[in-house]
């Protein structure tokens, strides 16, 4: 009989964290039943010994094809799971979390869930997101203003269910009706921008994006590190998921207001905007790995 769902965590140099995100895993399901499968993306330190050694997941061993790559491995590896839930190595599922999630699915009309993040010190995370669109790209998220803002910053929100545009993709929850309507998560982003791309998907497919607070995760976060090409890709990754998804004009007009921004953030001190840009502007700059088009406005 298959297990209630498949919990896939996609590992890179998580030795340090991976451990107490399954310890906590019982717990959180409370009493559900999980095939638990850990897709290694090629760690270089003893992350696939340490879950190797463990007998309440699978390991699989994969060459670094990205998040959405391994998530899409470990899906795999149970094909017959009605529900998966995909989870960062750096979180922590709080006490009779996943329940919450698997009966927000069940909903009509619902693909998609999300729970309620905390920091490692307890604080909220504004873990709620908008649809990426020209004004929200300028700059004015401190405005705190829904026109201005992709983040969700109003506190009420986060004290009851709702409908989301999309939300942090450390722990998500989405049916396997879901899963195969979109054909899984779409590997090209690589890192970044693919829990964007797969919440919006979803709502295209006439599918919603939900948001759980009886669910709760603590996301330690900073864990897979941050650096030059990690920035480049996340920035050029949000050009990408602009453009395919909105008309040539006003996909010029993004792209021209993420060069200002980053060019912008260069006198403040923040050395990695500098490759941004030369990214944005020369497409042989851009990360092989993404393999985006050799267009000024990326693919």
């Amino acid at each position: 009989m298959p297990a209630d769902l498949v919990a896939v965590i996609v590992t890179y140099n998580s030795a340090h964290v991976v451990g107490d995100l399954l310890d906590s895993l019982p717990a959180a399901l409370d009493g559900l039943s999980a095939d638990v499968v850990v897709v290694d993306n090629g760690s270089t330190d003893t992350t696939a010994e340490l879950v190797s050694a463990r007998t309440d997941c699978r390991l699989v061993r994969s060459a670094n094809v990205g998040y959405a790559g391994g998530i899409n491995r470990g899906v795999a590896e149970f094909p017959d799971a009605g529900a998966i839930l995909v989870l960062n190595p750096d979180v922590l599922l709080h006490e009779k979390s996943v329940p919450p999630l698997l009966a927000a699915l069940r909903q009509p009309g619902v693909g998609i869930v999300a729970p309620q993040v905390r920091s490692a010190q307890g604080a909220l995370e504004l873990s709620l997101r908008r649809e990426p669109t020209i004004l929200r790209a300028i700059g004015l998220t401190r405005t705190k203003l829904p026109v201005f803002s992709e983040y969700v910053a109003e506190f009420s929100a986060y004290g009851k269910p709702g409908t989301v545009d999309w939300a942090l993709g450390a722990v998500l929850a989405m049916s396997r009706a879901c899963y195969d309507a979109l054909g899984g998560w779409d590997e090209s982003y690589f890192l970044y921008s693919e829990e964007t791309d797969l919440s919006l998907r979803a709502r295209d497919a006439g599918l919603l994006t939900r948001y759980e607070p009886r669910a709760v995760a603590t996301h330690i976060g900073g864990q897979s590190g941050r650096n030059d090409t990690t920035h480049v890709m996340q920035i050029v990754n949000r050009v990408r998921l602009y453009r395919r998804r909105h008309g040539t004009i006003a996909s010029w007009t993004y792209y021209a207001i993420s060069v200002a921004n980053e060019l912008s953030r260069i006198p403040r001190g923040h050395a990695e905007s500098r490759s941004a840009v030369l990214a944005l502007l020369r497409p042989a700059r851009r990360p092989a790995i993404l393999r985006c088009s050799n267009r000024l406005l990326p693919q």
